[in-house]
């Protein structure tokens, strides 16, 4: 193993999982002395019946029902942190519950910084103002967190990403002291997710691990992490696939993408995000369903730089020592199997995913717009190869069209 120089790891978030897990929450409440929850999720999550499970659980455990904010978007915007802040304050709320996926938590933990940041009696805080890395500096108020989905990691993270709608971009937050006071893996919170949103939440979890393990920060405790989250990934994803009332593979998908959240936020991730998030802010392109589609296509561009890498990792996804290639391969073929289980619905290039319209979602026009935006995210600079506007125009029309890429002429480039 090659040590790093360098590493720092940091883990604050309490994790209790396993099934029946959401019992313990009045309890967990009552050890934070929390006594005004509010409690942030979705009118989906609400017609489906978890917002009734979980406060089912909180009358049980004698506590008064929290506050409810159901009128949370699929992409967390900043209108609705501003929002949701203002009633925070007004209610006299000391805590957050965030039930939900990653849009749900992402707005949660900020509007956590707007109410746990502002001046006692400041009526307007900015959000903006505390975007970028390590910008937050202080302890936040408690926010604990029952994950939906089990993809996003958001509940282990030190990121969040919000929506900026008047300047047309994505904010991007990260801190450690983002990561949630505590979390509650529990399989009964992910059995309503669809066939086709399991995969593509399964395939971003897997993204985060497989990033952290070949981004330039990865180091020994990030690797374990991600290592562990590739086998339960991969041993579940399928299954949960074709069986999504089977708790055993759901609670095991739910730890993996809580280790793979944990990995990637105290190592980073690379290219592969850093096109991710600027096509799903353009286009609107479901951000599992982008890591999915890219990352085979960035692990081709990265592979002169991580060879030793996807070697190792070729044990868990193709179940016996192959060379770096064979490792990707193992990705295309797990991609095509999760489009035919789920009847065509996870795509496998960019041309062919659909907006709510069932039009093209990303248009050939769209790929020199990303391009340019996409070096404005600061994932690349972990990236093991260094990337400029052409590196990933070429990347994004490759994985527009499905064709693979020339690895030969990536390394020449860079040479």
């Amino acid at each position: 193993m090659r040590l790093p120089p360098f590493s720092q790891f940091c883990s604050r978030t309490r994790i209790i999982s396993g099934e029946h897990a959401l019992e313990r929450l009045p309890g967990l409440l009552s050890s934070m002395s929390v006594k005004n929850p509010l409690l942030l999720t979705d009118k989906g999550l609400e017609a489906a019946g978890l917002l009734r499970l979980v406060i089912d659980h909180i009358e049980k455990g004698k506590l008064p029902a929290p506050l409810i904010f159901t009128d949370i978007p699929p992409d967390s915007d900043l209108q609705t942190v501003n929002e949701i802040a203002h009633l925070y304050r007004e209610k006299g709320c000391d805590s957050i519950i965030a039930l939900g996926g990653g849009s749900v938590i992402d707005t949660a933990k900020a509007v956590n910084i707007v109410v746990s940041c502002a001046e006692p009696d400041a009526q307007v805080l900015d959000l903006r103002d505390f975007s970028g890395a390590d910008v937050i500096t202080q302890r936040l108020l408690p926010l604990i967190v029952l994950p939906t989905t089990a993809g996003t990691g958001s509940e282990a993270t030190i990121v969040a990403v919000i929506k900026d709608h008047e300047n047309n971009r994505k904010m991007l937050f990260t801190s450690n002291f983002l990561q949630p006071t505590a979390t509650i893996l529990d399989p009964d919170l992910t059995l309503t997710l669809p066939p086709f949103l399991t995969a593509a939440v399964g395939m971003d979890a897997l993204t985060h691990a497989i990033e952290a393990y070949t981004c330039l920060g990865k180091n020994p405790l990030s690797d374990g992490m991600s290592l562990q989250a590739i086998r339960m990934i991969i041993d579940n994803l399928e299954y949960s696939v074709a069986h999504p009332e089977d708790r055993s593979s759901r609670l095991a998908l739910a730890i993996g993408a809580n280790l793979a959240g944990q990995a990637f936020s105290n190592s980073m991730v690379g290219i592969i995000h850093t096109v991710g998030h600027t096509v799903g802010s353009i286009c609107g392109v479901h951000h599992g369903l982008c890591m999915s589609i890219l990352l085979p296509y960035g692990l081709e561009y990265n592979l002169h730089k991580i060879e030793k890498e996807l070697k190792e990792l070729s044990l868990y996804l193709c179940g016996e020592q192959k060379e770096a290639i064979g490792t990707i391969a193992a990705i295309r073929s797990l991609n095509d199997r999760l489009k035919k289980a789920t009847a065509g619905r996870h795509v496998t290039r960019l041309h062919d995913v659909l907006d709510r319209d069932k039009r093209s979602a990303v248009r050939p026009d769209h790929l020199p717009i990303i391009a340019v935006e996409a070096l404005g995210d600061g994932s690349h600079f972990y990236n093991p190869e260094q990337i400029d506007y052409d590196d990933i125009l070429y990347l994004l029309n490759a994985a527009y069209w499905g064709y693979p890429l020339d690895r030969e002429l990536i390394q020449k480039g860079h040479e």
